[in-house]
C-alpha cells in the first residue's frame, strides 16, 4: 500500500545534551520516550550528548541512546544535526552554553535553577528574548509542573475551585547530606552550585508555589544554615547523589538548610522550608494551598494522588477527599494508561519534553520560559540578602522586560 502524506513520519527534531550524570539520565529518558507515547509533530532524535571526559561520556551515549559522543559542548552546539541544545550541567556553566547556543540559532532546554546568578539569568533571558525573534525558543526544567497532579491543581486553582488565595505551604526536604561524611561534592561548592538548598530545592518550591498561585512572590524574610562546614574532599568521581570522600577535607560553601516566609502579588502568605538534611526524607515535597473556598494538598512521595477540600461542603460529610490523577481527562494522561494504572517521576521529563517539542512545532513560548526562571533567580537572590540580614524581610524586584542587549 503506498504511504500517504498523512502516515508519514513527522519531521526530526535533533537533540544535542550536555552533561550525563543525575540529569542527564532523567533527561535521556524523557527524550527517548516522549514520541513513543505521545502523537509528536517533531520526532526527537537523540543526536549527540557532550561531556569532559571522552570514555565515561561514550558509555553514557551508549546506555542512553544517544548516537553520538563529544568532550567539548562547543563542538556538540555547532553540529548541524543538532537543533535543540539540552543543558543538564552544574549552573557555574547554564549561561555560557544558553547564551552560545541561541546565538547560534538552537533552541535550548536548560535545567534548573536557571543560574547561579541574577545577572547571568538576566543574560540568558535576555538572549532567549533575542532568540525569540529569529524564532528559536527557550525553556527552563522546573519538571515537577509536569507532575499530572500538580497540573490538575494549578487547573483547580485557575477555575477558582480554592476561591482567592490565603496561604501557601511548600517543604522539600531530603536526607542525602546528613552524614557528615559525605564528601565535598560539586553541589556544596558555590563557585558551581550558586547555592545549597536554597538553589537545588528551593527552585523547585519557589516555582510550584508561584505556578500554582499564578501570581509572583513580592517579598521574603529569610533564614539559612550550614549544619556542616567541613566534608571530606572528593575522591574519584561522584554519581548523582552518591560519592566517596579521602581523608582531606574542604569547606562547605553553601547552605544545607533554608526557611522563608513570603508574600504573593494578591497578598497571600507563603511558607518554605528547604533542607538536605532531613533524616527520613528521601524526596519529600510537599505543599498545601488554602484558599477562602477549599485547600489542595499533594506529596510527591504519593504523587498520583491529589488531595481536596472543597468547604462549601456540609460539614457533617466535609473533608478532604483523595483524587487518584489517572483519568484519561488529567493532564497528559490520555496517552497513557488506564485509569488507576500509576506513573512515576521519570514521567515528568516525557511531559517536559513533549510540551518543549509541541511548543516549538507551533512556533510559541514554551513555559516555564528562561523570563520565568529568572524570576525565581531573583526570589533566591531575595532569600540570601534577607538572610545575610538576619531575616529583615526583603521586597522582590518586579520583572520587567530585559533589554536584549544584556550580556553575559
Amino acid at each position: 500500500m503506498e504511504r500517504t502524506d498523512s502516515d508519514a513520519a513527522p519531521p526530526p527534531l535533533g537533540v544535542g545534551m550536555i552533561g550525563y550524570a543525575f540529569m542527564g539520565a532523567a533527561h535521556s529518558q524523557g527524550w527517548r520516550t516522549a514520541a513513543r507515547v505521545f502523537d509528536l509533530p517533531l520526532r526527537p532524535v537523540l543526536a549527540a550528548v557532550a561531556g569532559r571526559d571522552a570514555a565515561a561520556v561514550r558509555a553514557a551515549a551508549d546506555k542512553h541512546g544517544w548516537a553520538a559522543a563529544e568532550t567539548d559542548w562547543r563542538a556538540l552546539v555547532a553540529r548541524d544535526d543538532v537543533q535543540l541544545v539540552d543543558i543538564c550541567t552544574p549552573g557555574d556553566s547554564h549561561a555560557e552554553i544558553a547564551v552560545a547556543a541561541l546565538d547560534a540559532g538552537k533552541h535550548v532546554l536548560c535545567e534548573k535553577p536557571l543560574a547561579n546568578s541574577v545577572a547571568e539569568a538576566e543574560a540568558m533571558a535576555a538572549a532567549a528574548e533575542r532568540a525569540r525573534e529569529r524564532g528559536q525558543l527557550a525553556m527552563v526544567g522546573f519538571n515537577y509542573r509536569r507532575v499530572p497532579a500538580i497540573s490538575y491543581a494549578r487547573r483547580l486553582i485557575a477555575e477558582g475551585r480554592v476561591g482567592a488565595l490565603r496561604h501557601v505551604r511548600v517543604t522539600y526536604l531530603q536526607d542525602w547530606l546528613v552524614d557528615p561524611d559525605f564528601p565535598l561534592t560539586w553541589r556544596l561548592e558555590r563557585e558551581h552550585a550558586g547555592s545549597g538548598a536554597l538553589g537545588d530545592l528551593g527552585a523547585h518550591i519557589v516555582d510550584l508555589a508561584q505556578f500554582l498561585a499564578g501570581e509572583p512572590l513580592v517579598g521574603v524574610s529569610a533564614q539559612l544554615e550550614t549544619f556542616v562546614r567541613e566534608r571530606p574532599l572528593l575522591a574519584g568521581a561522584s554519581a548523582g547523589l552518591s560519592a566517596s570522600g579521602g581523608s582531606d577535607r574542604g569547606p562547605v560553601t553553601v547552605d544545607d538548610a533554608a526557611v522563608f516566609t513570603g508574600r504573593l502579588a494578591s497578598g497571600a502568605l507563603a511558607v518554605f522550608e528547604a533542607s538536605r538534611m532531613a533524616p527520613g526524607r528521601k524526596n519529600a515535597l510537599r505543599l498545601e494551598i488554602n484558599g477562602e473556598r477549599g485547600s489542595i494538598a499533594f506529596d510527591l512521595e504519593r504523587l498520583n494522588e491529589l488531595l481536596f477540600h472543597d468547604h462549601a461542603e456540609p460539614a457533617v460529610t466535609a473533608g478532604f477527599r483523595r483524587i487518584l490523577v489517572t483519568e484519561a481527562d488529567h493532564p497528559y494522561l490520555e496517552a497513557w494508561w488506564p485509569p488507576g494504572h500509576a506513573l512515576g517521576y521519570e514521567h515528568t521529563f516525557a511531559h517536559q519534553a513533549r510540551d518543549l517539542v509541541v511548543a516549538i512545532a507551533a512556533g510559541t513560548q514554551p513555559v516555564p520560559s528562561f523570563a520565568d526562571g529568572l524570576q525565581v533567580q531573583r526570589v533566591l537572590a531575595a532569600v540570601e540578602e534577607s538572610a545575610g540580614k538576619n531575616a529583615v524581610y526583603t521586597p522582590v524586584p518586579v520583572l520587567e522586560p530585559v533589554p536584549a542587549r544584556a550580556q553575559v
